[in-house]
């Protein structure tokens, strides 16, 4: 059985562990260093990067993950976890923090808007039959991708999913609502039957 870990310090962790227990994976829960060894991957859900970042710095535990997806933990990052991965941010407004880096994009914070312009919206993702409702809260933007960032889905021409290796990141939420697809698709690209 494929491990998952979520990390749990803020946001829409809850949802991203019930889509992966119906899957059929064991997750866990991961807010320190001593909660990664003998995953086979992680999650990092939406929710307040800001927040994230501040919670986990007592921790210790960015500097260790963010080694540890360097070092080749498949991981997908959804809305605020996507701006924990980016490399780049288009503003300074995390700076002083540490976050994770390893997938090579630009990021713009809450581009899409505020919390009040969310929005639902079908988007084709290659490898699903099919649109896929992606929903879209104070979501972050891809501004740019670096040679080796594959998109695999856009929304009014700008990337929203994206993967480089076992590095995937998502503008929006795909743990909101009953569509599992590319939480399975993640678990397949792991190996794991789902």
């Amino acid at each position: 059985m494929v491990r998952v870990g979520v990390l749990a310090l803020q946001g829409a962790f809850r949802e991203h562990l019930s889509a992966l227990d119906f899957l059929g994976a064991e997750t866990r829960r991961v807010t320190r260093p001593e909660h990664l060894p003998g995953l086979d991957a992680i999650v990092l859900p939406g929710g307040e990067s800001s927040a994230m970042v501040r919670l986990a710095a007592g921790t210790g535990l960015f500097p260790v993950l963010g080694r540890t997806i360097r070092a080749g933990l498949p991981t997908f990052g959804t809305c605020a976890g996507l701006i924990l991965l980016a490399d780049r941010l288009g503003d300074d407004s995390l700076d002083g923090y540490d976050r994770l880096g390893g997938l090579d994009v630009t990021v713009a914070r809450n581009a899409y808007g505020r919390q009040r312009e969310s929005f639902s919206a079908p988007v084709a993702i290659t490898g699903l039959t099919g649109d896929f409702t992606a929903t879209f809260i104070r979501a972050p933007r891809i501004l740019d991708c670096g040679p080796g960032v594959e998109i695999l889905a856009r929304h009014d021409g700008h990337p929203v999913l994206v993967r480089a290796a076992n590095v995937w990141g998502a503008s929006f939420h795909p743990e909101l609502g009953e569509d599992l697809r590319i939480h399975a698709e993640f678990l397949h690209h792991l190996g794991a039957a789902v």
